[in-house]
């Protein structure tokens, strides 16, 4: 078996509660779906984690300065978005993907708590709907750096200004997206868009989050397909199921890696009624119903706990409890250990789409550095590397002055040495694939 990541897939970091989902479409095409920076969040009680400055070393170039493809915002949480305007600041980003919820929220609620990062995020989406609209008008290409997707449906439309974007520029609820930052990846990447609703518009900022499922498709034809909610509830991923089932879009609901909704929330299997938490087995069916096989539920989210606090926040050992008598479940912050997490890498090849070991994930470093010095690239393997680095520096409670001046890819070399003894390989074989 081979000890080398494929080319695609998706990257999920170990960054506590929040979403850091990095998917590679190609050595030089990578989207980001949320950011959650921890040296960026201002909590004082947990590590710091410089996802930004990590994954801006393995981004590919574009005259000179880092390049990524696409970032997509499921909502304007801080657990979502914490880093955005540092990423901004050093980092080409060819592409946003917002929702209609910020408009919304700045128009009829100027006061609403909102992080320095959502503020930035909507500062920059707000600039890049003038700069494409002009370029539009005068038909002129749209600048690197400019393009903006608003995603999702919100009656009230007409009274914002992306509502005069071209119509290609305006994506909804039943519809797919195969180009990237203007570019067209049909048969390699689709994004099928099944949230936000018109109904929830007005909804709380998690009931607004986009949703949507990810293909990704190799050459020789085998696909990945991920399922990510954001921070929905119960209520809107039922009608999501409802809704594509009864269209015939059951195709759409599939998925080898579900997303666990919420960083593991019981709120999506539980609804309160008469003082309690009442089990809604519906929704565990329709994942079941929808999910392929060797299909594994992933919480990006902290350790689960031994048990539930009353009102405590996600995640929730009841609902961790509820995915796994149904599926694999791996919580990103015990993969594989609590001690020392790593990425948990969805890789896709020849033989399908599969969750990839651990000491894959760390055998990888070596290859993406020789593939460096060799004037190639396996970007798959430079990410998962960056993110193993991560999750090194988050179990060990190190500070970013400890790590920011040496490259991730070293980083994880040193921790493979401490944790074997050496950087030797493994003496059993151990591959992409293995059962």
């Amino acid at each position: 078996m081979s000890t080398e990541l494929p080319e695609l897939g998706v990257v999920f970091w170990p960054v506590g509660t929040g979403d850091s989902s990095t998917v590679v479409v190609s050595e030089d095409v990578l989207v980001q779906v949320d950011l959650n920076d921890r040296d960026k969040a201002d909590d004082e009680t947990t590590p710091e984690v410089p996802v930004v400055d990590l994954l801006v070393e393995v981004l590919p170039k574009v005259d000179g300065r880092p390049f990524l493809a696409a970032f997509v915002l499921t909502h304007a949480d801080k657990d979502h978005c914490s880093g955005f305007a540092d990423l901004l600041e050093k980092a080409i980003i060819g592409e946003l993907w917002a929702t209609p919820r910020m408009w919304r929220e700045y128009r009829d609620d100027p006061d609403a708590e909102m992080c320095e990062d959502a503020k930035a995020f909507h500062e920059e989406v707000v600039r890049r709907v003038e700069a494409v609209k002009k370029a539009a008008a005068e038909g002129n290409e749209i600048a690197a750096g400019d393009r903006v997707l608003v995603v999702g449906y919100d009656t009230d439309h007409a009274k914002h200004a992306y509502h005069e974007l071209p119509e290609r520029y305006l994506v909804y609820p039943g519809q797919s997206i195969t180009k990237i930052n203007g570019v067209d990846y049909a048969g390699r990447f689709e994004a099928f868009i099944h949230a936000p609703f018109k109904d929830d518009c007005a909804a709380a900022r998690n009931d607004t989050s986009l949703s949507m499922q990810v293909t990704l498709t190799e050459d020789g034809g085998q696909d990945g397909k991920v399922l990510l909610f954001g921070d929905l509830a119960y209520e809107t991923i039922m009608k999501i199921f409802t809704y594509s089932e009864e269209k015939g879009r059951e195709h759409y609901l599939e998925w080898n890696l579900l997303l666990a909704p919420h960083h593991c929330s019981k709120k999506i299997m539980y609804v309160r009624e008469d003082g309690r938490d009442v089990l809604k087995t519906d929704v565990l069916q329709a994942f079941e119903r929808h999910a392929r096989q060797e299909a594994v539920v992933v919480a990006s989210s902290g350790v689960i706990p031994v048990s539930d606090a009353p009102g405590a926040n996600p995640p929730h050992r009841k609902a961790a409890d509820r995915y796994q008598d149904y599926f694999e479940f791996i919580c990103t912050m015990e993969w594989p250990s609590k001690e020392e997490p790593s990425p948990v890498v969805l890789g896709l090849d020849t033989n399908g789409a599969r969750i990839v070991e651990d000491s894959v994930v760390a055998l990888s470093t070596k290859s993406a550095e020789s593939a460096k010095a060799a004037g190639t690239r396996r970007r798959l393997s430079e990410v998962a590397a960056a993110a193993t680095a991560a999750g090194r520096v988050a179990s060990r409670g190190a500070t970013l002055a400890d790590t920011s001046t040496t490259p991730g890819t070293q980083r994880v070399q040193a921790a493979v040495k401490a944790d074997r003894g050496s950087q030797d390989a493994p003496t059993t074989t151990v591959g992409f694939g293995c059962d």
